[in-house]
């Protein structure tokens, strides 16, 4: 699993499902750059159990996020017309709707791949003369928060029965967005409303107090 820590998004191009209803070509994480930090996160497959429960529950804290300027983009391996099938869909029969923000179009799984969030590996069999796939064709619960010029600054990649935690994803905005204001880093369980502390050993023994 490659760490993306430090580096540019990997750039695409995809289909997109926006609005809970209107179909995008060509959708990039590129427009949000100088404009938007960006929690750009993988999930493996519509119309399945765990999956709706996160989408959802991003849904719920969509504001929370818009009020800090950071956008939500999911992504999966599905098509374009099965997200925006369970976009349609109501909740008590399995379906997301009422979920607004972006959700991309993966179906050649090329994004999941460059993020190398993808539940497996393409192989060559020789001797068949033939591609092969070990493993599950999907993505992983991959979580990449992205700042305003591009760069990957957090990365969460669960197993495929492990939901998130979206107050987790919320709590490292507020990190980010401290840090890049204040200069000051975060300490273990920082949250919003606590101080930050200089990165020098004096720094860190005022915090504690020592």
């Amino acid at each position: 699993m490659a760490v993306l820590v430090g580096k540019k998004a990997p750039f695409f191009e995809a289909d997109a499902v926006v609005n809970g209803d209107e179909f995008v070509e060509k959708f990039s994480l590129n427009q949000y750059i100088g404009k938007k930090h960006v929690l750009f996160f993988f999930y493996p497959m519509d119309f399945t159990f765990v999956c709706p429960t996160e989408l959802l529950a991003f849904q719920e804290k969509l504001e929370a996020f818009e009020k800090r300027n950071c956008a939500v983009v999911a992504c999966s391996t599905d098509s374009k017309f099965s997200h925006w099938a369970w976009l349609h869909t109501e909740l008590r029969q399995g379906g997301i709707k009422g979920v607004t923000y972006p959700l991309v179009s993966d179906l050649s799984k090329c994004i999941a791949e460059n993020f190398d969030v993808l539940a497996g590996v393409y192989d060559y069999d020789e001797e068949e003369e033939e591609v092969t796939f070990e493993g599950d064709p999907v993505a992983y619960r991959g979580l990449f928060l992205i700042d305003k010029q591009g760069i990957i600054r957090h990365q969460l990649v669960n197993d495929l029965p492990l939901g998130r935690s979206v107050d987790e994803a919320l709590r490292m905005v507020d990190a980010l967005q401290f840090h890049e204001e204040n200069g000051e880093v975060c300490p273990a369980n920082w949250h919003q409303g606590l101080e930050g502390l200089q990165a020098t050993h004096e720094g860190v023994a005022n915090y504690l107090g020592k």
